[in-house]
């Protein structure tokens, strides 16, 4: 947990000096779209044209406690009845403007938030991103969160404090030549020479709130750095509940529950101890918020009470400036008030701003990508190496023929998975040129098959859309010996967890057939079949695929029948084909 903070503080440090180019970065591409343009524009208009709607009311209801307190303080019956009557149309237009400006506001906030998560989930799948970002990006943890949460996040944070940044503004410029003008001049004698001071309570309030503000920086920074963490160590908490949920059936078969066990508590205690720092200091920043708060509401009172009881100003007038001591006040303080949200919104942009540069990074890497020409698989790999640039393979070529079918050899380890990935054009540590054969697309089958969220008929025609022809999979789920499954082919359940790996493996075979390839790429796809499943699967495969080129990874010579050509790793970094 040491070396997470000390690695994540240089990485917030640097962050930080950027915080401004990297929101600009997440942001603009949202407002200059001209799909949605107008809408965005038109209710970020609406919004504000609400604001200061709110700001006119605000120096409205000003000018009305004045003119009440005039009213009580002279005994003007009549009047105190027709500010009574004013109140009714000052707090029912405050009422409208409150409820419609964050109306729109939410509306605005629900389009960006879809725009920039469709734009991310984009990004992040766009040519298997997501796949090379784990494998060369260990700054981005927990893309899911990122996504799911902290684009939320951005995006309300960004709008609500943008928007109260810009009420306060409105409300500095409007109360500070309101408060100038009611508080008029402070004449005092200094070292023996009259000193005027006009409008002396908006120098008051001024240095008051920067003051406040100084402190609460000093007292608050280190929520910046704790809020990071925060989001982070809570990301990986969840992400290791929902990693157990998905092996639930090896960790039950292991009895692994102590130790899961002990990866869990250790990962909540990271969250439990990051967050009692953030108590500790948020209570320390509460404590001088509360008390700065209070003290504002008392401070102009004492200031402004010598005039009152001198008779140089109306009762009136006395709240008026109170209260518009305390509009300057408040909007000079927006820092202090809001100096939570500000560090969160900090954080949730350093995540968000590394996320986007990872992307962003993987998106410019080179790529093995194919090209599609011809009927022919044309092989030539200049190298293939792991992640830490240990040769797996250099210098291979070869050329595979409408019907070819390729058996890959070798130990344990010597990288036959990994040529397999490269062949797929999603290894980013290969080097060189594919070409496909023109006609078919190209299916890969891992040892282990990924069944998505749904049906069972989406699972076997996955990643097409599924068909209804029951006929043809009543066929084949009785060739495969998975009858039993065909009541079950629209039920949805998590069939990656109710089959067996063996029955996996072979709906993920049928989809080879559901949907004939033109290159069909194997990783040890049968590793879990008996030898007569496996001999009828892949002759129903060589019947049916006839000008499919296959590539198949195995361990042992079980598979050589079916191929007519074998590639073997002899030596570590040295293929021979034969």
């Amino acid at each position: 947990m040491a070396e997470d903070h000390a690695t994540l503080h240089v990485s917030a440090s640097k962050n930080t000096r950027h915080l401004l180019a990297n929101f600009w970065r997440l942001c603009r591409p949202f407002w200059v779209d001209r799909a949605h343009w107008w809408q965005a524009w038109g209710l970020l208009a609406l919004v504000l044209s609400l604001t200061g709607g709110n700001i006119y009311l605000n120096k409205w209801f000003n000018a009305w406690q004045g003119d009440l307190y005039n009213a009580l303080q002279t005994l003007d019956f009549g009047a105190f009845k027709k500010l009574i009557l004013e109140f009714c149309w000052i707090s029912g237009l405050t009422i409208v403007a409150g409820v419609y400006s964050t109306y729109f506001q939410q509306m605005l906030q629900i389009i960006w938030r879809r725009w920039l998560t469709r734009s991310l989930l984009n990004q992040w799948l766009t040519e298997q991103n997501y796949y090379r970002l784990q494998l060369t990006d260990h700054k981005t943890d927990n893309p899911d969160q990122r996504i799911a949460e902290d684009v939320d996040e951005f995006v309300s944070r960004s709008l609500g404090l943008f928007l109260s940044t810009l009420s306060d503004i409105g409300t500095l410029v409007t109360f500070s030549a309101l408060l100038w003008q009611l508080s008029g001049p402070l004449r005092t004698i200094l070292g023996g020479h009259q000193l005027v001071i006009p409008g002396y309570m908006f120098w008051i309030a001024l240095v008051y709130a920067v003051i406040g503000t100084v402190i609460t920086f000093w007292i608050g920074l280190p929520l910046v750095r704790l809020n990071f963490f925060q989001q982070r160590y809570e990301a990986d908490f969840r992400y290791g509940l929902i990693r157990l949920r998905e092996n639930a059936d090896a960790v039950a078969l292991y009895k692994g529950e102590t130790q899961e066990s002990t990866i869990l508590q250790q990962r909540f205690g990271n969250v439990m101890s990051n967050f009692w720092l953030l108590m500790k200091k948020r209570k320390a920043l509460g404590f001088y918020v509360s008390s700065y708060t209070q003290l504002s509401i008392l401070f102009p009172m004492v200031v402004m009470a010598p005039r009152v009881f001198a008779k140089q100003v109306t009762l009136g007038v006395y709240i008026q400036i109170a209260d518009a001591f305390g509009q300057v006040q408040g909007a000079l303080s927006s820092f202090i008030n809001n100096f939570t949200e500000w560090a969160r919104w900090k954080s949730v942009v350093d995540r968000l701003s590394t996320f986007q540069s990872g992307l962003d990074q993987v998106a410019v890497m080179p790529r093995l990508q194919p090209e599609y020409a011809g009927q022919s698989m044309q092989v030539d790999l200049q190298s293939v190496t792991k992640p830490d640039g240990e040769v797996l393979l250099q210098d291979v070529s070869w050329s595979l023929q409408s019907g070819d079918r390729l058996m890959i050899q070798g130990r344990s380890g010597c990288g036959k998975s990994t040529l397999i990935r490269a062949l797929a054009g999603i290894w980013p540590y290969a080097h060189g040129k594919l070409a496909y054969p023109e006609q078919g697309s190209t299916l890969f089958l891992s040892q282990r098959p990924y069944l998505p969220l749904g049906t069972l008929r989406e699972a076997m025609y996955y990643p097409c859309p599924p068909r209804h022809d029951d006929a043809a999979l009543a066929q084949l789920l009785e060739l495969a010996n998975l009858q039993h499954l065909q009541p079950q082919l629209d039920k949805r359940d998590m069939w990656s967890h109710i089959l067996s790996i063996g029955e996996q493996q072979r709906v993920a075979l049928l989809r080879a057939l559901l949907n004939p390839p033109g290159v069909l790429l194997m990783d040890e796809a049968t590793s879990a079949l008996d030898s007569e499943t496996e001999a009828t699967l892949f002759a129903a495969l060589l019947a049916r695929l006839p000008g499919c080129i296959m590539v198949s990874v195995a361990h042992g010579d079980e598979l050589r029948p079916y191929h007519n050509k074998v590639l073997s790793c002899t030596a570590p970094g040295n293929w021979q084909m034969t």
